[in-house]
């Protein structure tokens, strides 16, 4: 039996979940026909098959996390003849085959050798641990040594386990005195009411897909120190600019955003104030500088949030970016963004004024330092020339960790984005 395990898919990631199975034990597959479509971080893949035969047995049940180089899916190989075992005497099943155990990822089964290099090796021989009980992340289920030392911290740290307290519930205390018995002569009461004043119904619902990634990455994202800066922007000239460009574009079958705007002048503020577009390696102690600028651009789609990935904007023209969001928000809502399309993000923009929000407070994207948010531009009073009108104002909230980043830096980026958008000219000054 040719055991299937989850492949390395790139892009740093090492579990995902079980989405859904596109076949059932029995089933007979062909090679590279998709079986199962797995939810990671980044996206929604679909696993084709490497060999064609007969689906023997599945081992990872939906909804479940798999790691890379868990066994999946047990496939007979078309190829090779699988022997029938004779017809049980006590009536069971002719064709039940024995059960297997799971082999987790960097368990090697009974009879197998652990992956590991011998430097590895010898780490664990010294440390004391046994190597078949060390989950690998490494490829085809490889233990490398960071497995190692994370083990041994897990170890380290792991409360001692306490025996699980079982519950008894009193018997519950009557609202009311208790009635007499029923004589014939007693009336019958109605029925009681399924539900008693007080009592609290609760439903559950599983925990998964889109939202449990999201889940996950909001929880990492909030180990992040936030500080959360604001300003509002007068754009008459952006709100102007736009409209004298809008026929161009639409003749050009592209509808132009604000978005485009926003991004030209955000890559223009991160090259001069770089910091904005690092990283933080803490593990390494180093400060990552990306010399690219690839802005991530959150996206609402009907079960969660996605953040496609606008590579190189820098590189790109107003009409070149109106056609790329487009093309990413469009794939977004049909779940079918590439991995590729939803990671590497040095810096994100998140618009909650599309749906009508003026002010909010952005999550900041790890490993990035910073993201920026945007909110509904509407007409508000303001004060020119010692007189109150009206003018369209953009609000604008910057949040950013402040590990890297204070108020001073924050003060100046966001001062640079407010001369760039009240005054977009500006911004082809630095058209190459």
């Amino acid at each position: 039996m040719y055991e299937f395990k989850l492949p390395d898919v790139g892009e740093g990631i090492h579990e995902a979940e079980i989405l859904r199975w596109l076949v059932n034990v029995g089933d007979s597959i062909t090679m590279n026909q998709p079986i199962l479509e797995i939810q990671t971080d980044k996206a929604i893949v679909e696993i084709p098959s490497p060999v064609a035969g007969k689906v023997v047995e599945i081992r990872a049940q939906t909804g479940t996390m798999a790691h890379v180089g868990d066994v999946l899916i047990g496939i007979a190989p078309a190829d090779v003849q699988t022997v029938t075992p004779q017809k049980p005497s006590n009536g069971q099943q002719a064709n039940r085959k024995p059960e297997q155990q799971p082999t987790k990822a960097g368990i090697a089964a009974k009879g197998k050798r652990v992956l590991a290099a011998p430097a590895v090796r010898k780490m664990a021989l010294e440390l004391g641990i046994n190597l078949a009980d060390v989950p690998g992340t490494g490829p085809v289920g490889r233990v490398l040594p960071e497995d190692v030392r994370r083990f041994v911290e897990q170890q380290e740290t792991a409360p001692p386990e306490a025996p699980v307290p079982v519950e008894i519930s009193p018997e519950p205390t009557p609202l009311t005195a208790p009635s007499p018995p029923l004589t014939p002569a007693s009336p019958v009461s109605a029925p009681r009411p399924a539900s008693l004043p007080g009592q609290e119904v609760i439903e559950e619902e599983p925990l998964h897909g889109l939202r449990r990634r999201i889940a996950d990455r909001m929880e990492l994202a909030w180990e992040v120190p936030h500080v959360t800066s604001f300003d509002e922007i007068e754009v008459s000239k952006l709100v102007a600019l736009r409209q004298e460009l809008q026929p161009e574009a639409e003749r050009r079958g592209v509808r132009l955003t604000y978005l485009p705007f926003i991004i030209k002048a955000v890559v223009q503020a991160l090259k001069e104030f770089p910091y904005f577009n690092a990283s933080l390696d803490m593990d390494r102690q180093k400060i990552l500088h990306h010399r690219y600028y690839h802005i991530g651009v959150a996206t609402a789609v009907p079960d969660g949030l996605l953040v496609p990935v606008v590579k190189h904007a820098d590189r790109l023209s107003l009409i070149q970016l109106a056609v790329e969001l487009k093309r990413l928000a469009e794939l977004a809502q049909e779940r079918k963004l590439g991995l590729d399309e939803l990671s590497g993000s040095t810096f994100s923009i998140t618009n909650f004024g599309s749906y009508g929000g003026r002010m909010g407070t952005p999550i900041i994207n790890p490993p990035e330092v910073a993201i920026l948010g945007t909110g509904r531009i509407e007409d508000r009073p303001v004060v020119i020339d010692g007189e109150i009108v009206a003018r369209p104002l953009l609000p604008l909230a910057l949040s950013y960790d402040h590990r890297l980043l204070d108020g001073a830096a924050s003060g100046q980026f966001l001062g640079r984005l407010k001369a760039l958008l009240s005054d977009p000219n500006l911004l082809f000054l630095e058209l190459v």
